[in-house]
C-alpha cells in the first residue's frame, strides 16, 4: 500500500479512537488531530502518533494542553475555528470527520477547499448542506468516502455495477434498544434506556438517535446526496442483527449486500485506505454461528421522525437543516434530563414542519437556519 497520511476531525470521540487504532494497525501517519475540550486523551493521543497539529475548540483547555505537551513538536491551536484551519492546514491526503453534528459542516468545506478526500462519518454535513458540499467535492476533484456503516456498505455494494444501473438503496436498520414499543411505552423511557444499543457501540447522540430512529432518517438523507438517487428509491428495513449493513438492488432484480460483524474499524479502514484494502485482523463473520437473519418493515406510526425525515428531503432546500438542528437541540435537552425521550419526537417534528423553506445555497443561510431552529425547540418548550 502506498504511504497514506490521515487527519483526524473528533479524534477523542468513538469514530476518532477508532480511526487512530485503524492508523496504528495500517501505519498510517497521523498528521493532524482535533477535539473540544479531552486534553487527557489529545496528551495520550500527541504522544502516542506525534501529529503535526492538534486543534482544541474550547481556548482554556488548548492553553492547558500546550502545557502538557510543550517537551513534544506537535502544534496546539486553540478556539473555535481552530478546527476549520487545522482541516485546511492538513499535510494529509484524507481528512476522517468524525466531529459531533452541525460543527462539521465548516471544517468539511475547508478541507474540500484545499482539494482533501473527505472520509465523512458526520452526517449532519450532508444532512444540512448536501448540495453544496457535494458541488464544491466535484468541483474540486475530490471523494467524499462514507464512513457510515451503512453507507460505507452501499458504496461497496455499487462498486459491483454502473451508477446508471442502480434501481433502488435498501438501507438497514438495527431497530435500536426500543425495537416493537409502542408510543406509551416509549414516554416513560430514560436516558440510560435509550443509550442501551443492541448491538453498536457509539457516542451518545447518535445512540439516542438510533433509538428514535432519526439516525435512519438522517441516513436516507444522507444517501440521496452521496448516491444521487431520489429518496422514493430508497427502504429501510429493520435488521436486528446488524450482519447486513445494506444493500442495493440493480435494474435487472441483483440485489447485493455486504455483510460482516458490526465492527467501525471496518468501515474506517475501507475509508482512509480507499481505493484498496488491506488487510485487518478483526473477528471475521461466520454465518453458522448465527443460523438466520431476519427482516422486518420499521413501525413508522410509533417512530415518527423517520417518514418526517423523508419528508423534510423531499422538500428539500432547509428544511433537512432545520430538522437537524432542532434534533441535536432536542437530544441534547434530553441528556440533560430536561425534557422526555418522546418530546424529542414532538418538537422535531413541529419544528420540521412549521419551518420556512429557503435555498440551502450558502453556508450563512445553513447556520441561520440552524440557529433559528435550535431556538424554536427551546421556544417550544419555554411554552409546554
Amino acid at each position: 500500500m502506498q504511504l497514506k497520511s490521515v487527519a483526524v476531525l473528533g479524534s477523542t470521540g468513538s469514530i476518532g479512537t477508532q480511526t487512530l487504532d485503524v492508523a496504528r494497525r495500517q501505519n498510517i501517519t497521523v498528521d493532524v488531530i482535533t477535539a473540544r475540550s479531552n486534553i487527557a486523551l489529545l496528551e495520550d493521543q500527541i504522544r502516542a502518533f506525534s501529529p503535526r497539529i492538534c486543534a482544541v475548540e474550547d481556548e482554556r483547555s488548548a492553553l492547558a494542553l500546550q502545557v502538557k505537551v510543550a517537551d513534544t513538536n506537535t502544534i496546539v491551536l486553540g478556539g473555535r475555528n481552530a478546527v476549520i484551519e487545522a482541516a485546511a492546514m492538513t499535510k494529509a491526503s484524507t481528512v476522517l470527520n468524525a466531529t459531533m453534528g452541525i460543527a462539521g459542516l465548516e471544517p468539511t468545506l475547508a478541507a474540500i477547499g484545499e482539494g482533501k478526500n473527505i472520509a465523512l462519518a458526520n452526517k449532519e454535513t450532508l444532512v444540512c448542506a448536501g448540495d453544496l458540499v457535494m458541488s464544491e467535492a466535484k468541483a474540486r476533484g475530490v471523494k467524499v468516502i462514507p464512513v457510515d456503516s451503512e453507507h460505507s456498505a452501499i458504496d461497496q455494494c455499487l462498486r459491483s455495477g454502473n451508477q446508471s444501473e442502480l434501481e433502488r438503496i435498501l438501507i438497514t436498520c438495527s431497530g435500536g434498544p426500543f425495537f416493537g414499543m409502542k408510543r406509551d411505552q416509549l414516554a416513560g423511557m430514560t436516558k440510560a434506556d435509550a443509550l442501551a444499543h443492541p448491538t453498536w457501540s457509539m457516542g451518545a447522540k447518535i445512540t439516542v438517535d438510533s433509538a428514535s430512529l432519526m439516525n435512519k432518517g438522517l441516513e436516507v438523507i444522507e444517501a440521496v446526496h452521496l448516491f444521487g438517487i431520489s429518496p422514493d428509491k430508497i427502504d429501510v428495513v429493520v435488521h436486528r442483527e446488524s450482519i447486513i449493513h445494506s444493500m442495493v438492488q440493480f435494474c435487472d432484480g441483483a440485489v447485493i449486500a455486504q455483510m460482516g460483524l458490526p465492527d467501525m474499524r471496518t468501515c474506517i479502514g475501507y475509508a482512509v485506505c480507499y481505493p484498496e484494502r488491506e488487510h485487518n485482523d478483526s473477528k471475521r463473520l461466520d454465518l453458522t454461528a448465527l443460523g438466520t437473519l431476519s427482516f422486518m418493515k420499521p413501525d413508522t406510526d410509533t417512530f415518527i421522525l423517520l417518514p418526517a425525515a423523508i419528508s423534510a428531503i423531499k422538500r428539500g432546500g432547509t428544511v433537512p437543516a432545520a430538522m437537524n438542528g432542532a434534533n441535536e437541540r432536542a437530544v441534547e435537552l434530553f441528556l440533560q434530563n430536561k425534557i422526555s425521550f418522546t418530546d424529542i419526537f414532538d418538537v422535531v417534528s413541529e419544528v420540521a414542519e412549521s419551518c420556512d423553506h429557503h435555498a440551502a445555497d450558502s453556508l450563512e443561510v445553513i447556520m441561520e437556519t440552524d440557529a433559528a431552529a435550535r431556538a424554536a425547540v427551546d421556544n417550544y418548550f419555554a411554552k409546554h
